[in-house]
């Protein structure tokens, strides 16, 4: 292969290395493992070449820092939350606005749908569920369903729920993302359909106030486990420089420790549901500042703080060589 082509292939790999540092043990061997074998490709066929001295200097650099990373044994798991977690946000950001954007819209489908059919609200939430709202609403009630089951065992439902949900969601990433979104389409056709329900009789407000105390988390969760089924779904169809095989194992490694980042939020939204839901009679100080809370969690740890370190991280690299241009072949 000639260099120049050489160069073209893999130039914009070699960008992308130093743009987005890989702090994951993992991600960062398969990244070291791909320049050495670039470099000892460029020393047989471009020796003494630009080249060489580039990847050489990208190379040292990646061991270094795994040679550091073997002394960092103990912080692994604060590590992974304080670092890790983010860094794979903000390097799939992209897939996390789809996930939200395509959200959003399947939302509207479920609110237009059920306003334009008085029978779509009965053929998603099901016939059980819409006599009891309707029992309760006429009771003076409208959320009652929240306080009919003992706290602990509607915890431990819930959070089984949430999590299986979050996970199918995740797996289905494996049909090249379609089956992803179909589960965000299901998921969010159901809560347009929910909500306006209770809009449609002048409960809206209060569904809010009282539903999304719990809800803030689960729906947000929701997206981000949704993000998650894209990487996989893009690992698998774009791979990109890498093989097919490499490209997979590195999304489906990035959407678990998403869907991993997770089982804290469902797990407090269940304690929620399960615990503080129920007294929907609660003062409205109290219940707009757990939501105005939980969304600020979730906006600042899966959005604006990935933001912030990736951009700290990057001012902080120091790039040993710029990337060499295009050279004639020296063979």
């Amino acid at each position: 292969m000639r260099e120049a082509l050489f160069l073209k292939k893999n130039r914009e790999k070699w960008a992308s290395y130093e743009r987005t540092p890989a702090d994951a043990p993992d991600e960062l061997a398969e990244r070291f493992i791909e320049l050495t074998d670039d470099l000892s490709y460029a020393r047989t066929f471009y020796p003494g070449s630009k080249t060489v001295q580039y990847l050489n200097g990208l190379a040292s650099g990646f061991h270094l820092k795994i040679y550091a990373n073997r002394k960092e044994k103990k912080g692994r798991f604060t590590a992974f939350w304080r670092e890790e977690l983010p860094l794979i946000l903000a390097r799939r950001r992209r897939h996390l606005w789809y996930a939200f954007i395509l959200f959003m819209i399947f939302i509207l489908i479920g609110a237009l749908s059920a306003r334009l059919d008085d029978e779509f609200v009965r053929l998603i939430l099901g016939d059980g569920y819409v006599d009891m709202t309707r029992e309760n609403i006429e009771k003076g009630d409208p959320f009652g369903v929240y306080k009919e089951t003992e706290p602990l065992t509607m915890f431990v439902s819930i959070a089984f729920n949430n999590i299986y949900v979050a996970c199918r969601v995740f797996v289905m990433g494996l049909l090249g993302g379609v089956g992803t979104v179909f589960a965000l389409f299901q998921n969010g056709v159901m809560l347009g359909a929910f909500e306006y329900y209770f809009f449609e009789r002048g409960l809206g407000p209060e569904s809010i106030l009282v539903v999304f105390i719990h809800g803030t988390l689960e729906i947000s969760a929701i997206i981000v486990a949704g993000a998650a089924g894209m990487v996989l779904g893009a690992g698998i169809l774009f791979p990109g420089t890498y093989t097919r095989r490499q490209s997979t194992i590195m999304a489906a490694r990035d959407g678990l420790k998403m869907l991993v980042g997770l089982m804290p939020v469902f797990l407090l939204a269940a304690f929620f549901e399960g615990y503080v839901t129920r007294y929907t009679g609660m003062p409205l100080w109290l219940s707009l500042s757990i939501l105005i809370a939980s969304l600020a969690f979730m906006i600042g740890y899966f959005v604006i703080y990935p933001a912030k370190l990736t951009t700290s991280r990057n001012r902080a690299t120091t790039t040993t060589s710029a990337i060499p241009q295009t050279q004639p072949n020296r063979t």
